[in-house]
C-alpha cells in the first residue's frame, strides 16, 4: 500500500510538474532546491517527535551515496526532461524501470530471477505499454524531443539502482531517519550552485494555481512519497518496489477521464487488468515471499 500511493502521487505529479515547468518561472535545479529545502525541513521536524535513532559511521557515507543517485541526479533529470517529454511519453519510458531494478538488484542483493518474476514484469510492462499506446491522441508526442527521453531513461535507471543497491541500508533505520539525512546530503550538494537561481525568479508571476502546483510536488511528491518509498523498501524487494511504476499511467488516464480529457475504453481495461496481474504475480512469487 505504501509503495501504491507514493507512485500514484507520482502519476499525479507527472501532470502537475508539466504544467509547473510550462511556466518557466523557475528552473529545474531551483525546483530541486526547494523541494530539497522544505521536505528536509518536514523530516527533520517530524524526527524531534520519535525516539532518537543513532546512525553507524560507516553508513553515511552510503547514506550520502544514496542520496546523489536516488535524489540529486533522479530528480534533476526528472525536472530537466519534463518540459521535452509529454506525460504520455515520460510514463512509457518510466516504466522500463523494474526491467532495470530486476537486473541490478540480481547483481547487487543476489535477489534470484525466477521465471514468475519475468513473467509478471513482462505481463505488466506489456499491459503499461497497451494503455499508453491507445491513450495517445494524434500528435501528442510532437512536444517530446530525443533530450527528453535520455533524460527520463537515466531518471529511471538512476532510480533502479537505488532500489536495487541501497536496500541493506535503508533496513536499518526508520524511514524518517534515512530521508532527514538523504535530504539534507541533496540540500547541502545543490544550495550552493542554485542561490543565483532564486535572485532570477519572477515572484509576483505566480499564480494560485501554480503555487498550488509547486505546494503538491514539495508535500506530495516529495515528502509524502518519500517517506512511503523507504517503508516498502523495507517489506518487499526491489524488483516489486519497482514494479508500482506502473501504477503512474494509470493515475495518469484516470485523471484525464474525471475531467473530461478522455474516455474510459475496453482497451484501458484490459491494459489495467493485465498490468496489476503482473504485480499480482511478482508480489507472489518465492523470492517475493521471502523478503
Amino acid at each position: 500500500m505504501a509503495c501504491f500511493v507514493a507512485y500514484a502521487i507520482f502519476g499525479v505529479n507527472i501532470v502537475t510538474t508539466k504544467d509547473l515547468t510550462a511556466s518557466h518561472l523557475v528552473s529545474p535545479l531551483a525546483l530541486f532546491t526547494v523541494r530539497s529545502v522544505c521536505a528536509g525541513a518536514l523530516f527533520w521536524l517530524i524526527s524531534f517527535f520519535m525516539p532518537g535513532e543513532r546512525v553507524a559511521k560507516e553508513d553515511y557515507l552510503k547514506i550520502f551515496a544514496a542520496s546523489i543517485l536516488g535524489f540529486f541526479f533522479t530528480q534533476i533529470t526528472f525536472l530537466m526532461a519534463i518540459s521535452e517529454i509529454t506525460p504520455m511519453d515520460c510514463s512509457i519510458v518510466s516504466a522500463l524501470s523494474p526491467i532495470y531494478t530486476m537486473f541490478i538488484a540480481a547483481v547487487a542483493i543476489k535477489e534470484p530471477i525466477t521465471w514468475r518474476k519475468a513473467g509478471g514484469v513482462a505481463l505488466s510492462f506489456a499491459g503499461a505499454v497497451y494503455l499508453i499506446i491507445n491513450s495517445v491522441s494524434s500528435g501528442g508526442a510532437a512536444s517530446t524531443t530525443l533530450r527528453g527521453v535520455v533524460l527520463i531513461v537515466l531518471n529511471s535507471l538512476c532510480f533502479s539502482l537505488y532500489l536495487g543497491i541501497f536496500r541493506p541500508v535503508i533496513q536499518r533505520y526508520s524511514a524518517v531517519t534515512f530521508m532527514k539525512w538523504i535530504f539534507l546530503f541533496s540540500t547541502l550538494l545543490s544550495l550552493p550552485v542554485s542561490a543565483m537561481e532564486f535572485t532570477r525568479i519572477d515572484y509576483a508571476a505566480f499564480t494560485p494555481t501554480l503555487v498550488g502546483e509547486l505546494a503538491y510536488l514539495v508535500v506530495g511528491a516529495t515528502f509524502v512519497s518519500y517517506l512511503l518509498i523507504p517503508i516498502g523498501q523495507q517489506r518487499i524487494r526491489p524488483t516489486l518496489v519497482s514494479m508500482y511504476s506502473y501504477v503512474q499511467p494509470i493515475v495518469a488516464i484516470a485523471i484525464s477521464i474525471i475531467i473530461g480529457m478522455d474516455t474510459l475504453s475496453w482497451q484501458k481495461v484490459i491494459a489495467a487488468a493485465t498490468v496489476f496481474g503482473g504485480v499480482v504475480i511478482v508480489s507472489y512469487s518465492r523470492s517475493a515471499k521471502n523478503g
